[in-house]
């Protein structure tokens, strides 16, 4: 079903009114993407709701300022962040905080995927030996230019796998693990696309904000609706889609400098 009524705000910033307070009152597992045509806050639960959040626009229509908005909160709240960034610079902010492991390289994002899995596997162990996840901080993968690093990580292992490797890119099948078993040990996918591509794994995807998509990537990446809604180009607009409801949404705009010094001022969570 379609939520519309009211107007969306034109722009929604950390600085206006009630929006740190509304922030600062979520659970640590809580995130604020924005404002809906109601007033109302649009926020997803990675513990209840969605462990993985995929975040779909053309260029220029706010993936990474999005991703940006939801990464700092989760920072913020005592979580530790895997930036996966091909394009270098989407998030420079992040590069100096200690919390945050950044790689560009097609090579090293192989490897921290890869790293990645043995991650969850330890993790997993430890919740099976101790039976819970208190003390194991929340990590959150910032995928930028998911699909397209995808296809360069699956080509990059065509060119360095040896006799009796298996076909499959490891990193990709980290990937794919990670996304299965993440919500069991607080590790969640915040993956950017400009379209939608199998490759990415739908399924897994409770929440999926589309932003300035083609109606190719709206009947792909939430095919559950059969009619697509006109997307606009006003900076910031979203559909929020979660489950069977598809919200449009004003996204948070945090910038650059506040993401920095909102990640740095970290509490610590309380479960």
């Amino acid at each position: 079903m379609w939520n519309k009524k009211n107007a969306l705000p034109e722009l929604l910033r950390l600085t206006d009114p009630g929006i740190q307070e509304q922030m600062e009152g979520l659970p640590a597992s809580q995130v604020l993407i924005g404002l809906g045509t109601d007033g109302q806050p649009v926020s997803v639960d990675l513990d209840v709701e969605s462990p993985h959040v995929l975040v779909c626009s053309g260029s220029g229509g706010g993936t990474t300022t999005t991703l940006r908005t939801l990464t700092a909160q989760l920072l913020h709240h005592g979580g530790h962040a895997l930036v996966l960034d091909t394009k270098r610079i989407s998030h420079r902010w992040a590069r100096a905080l200690p919390t945050v492991t950044y790689r560009t390289d097609v090579a090293d994002i192989h490897d921290a995927l890869v790293g990645l899995r043995a991650e969850l596997t330890r993790r997993i162990d430890h919740v099976d030996q101790h039976g819970e996840t208190d003390d194991l901080p929340r990590l959150a993968v910032v995928f930028e230019a998911a699909g397209h690093t995808l296809r360069q990580l699956a080509r990059h292992w065509d060119k360095v796998r040896e006799k009796g490797d298996p076909k499959m890119s490891p990193a990709v099948d980290a990937y794919e693990e990670i996304l299965f078993a993440g919500r069991e040990a607080r590790i969640h996918v915040l993956a950017g696309a400009q379209n939608y591509s199998a490759a990415l794994g739908r399924e897994q995807f409770s929440t999926v904000l589309l932003g300035r998509v083609t109606t190719r990537t709206w009947s792909h990446a939430a095919p559950q609706f059969a009619t697509v809604p006109k997307s606009s180009t006003h900076p910031g607009r979203f559909h929020t889609v979660q489950h069977l409801t598809a919200q449009p949404t004003q996204v948070l705009l945090i910038t650059d400098d506040e993401a920095a010094v909102w990640a740095a001022a970290t509490e610590t969570e309380e479960g």
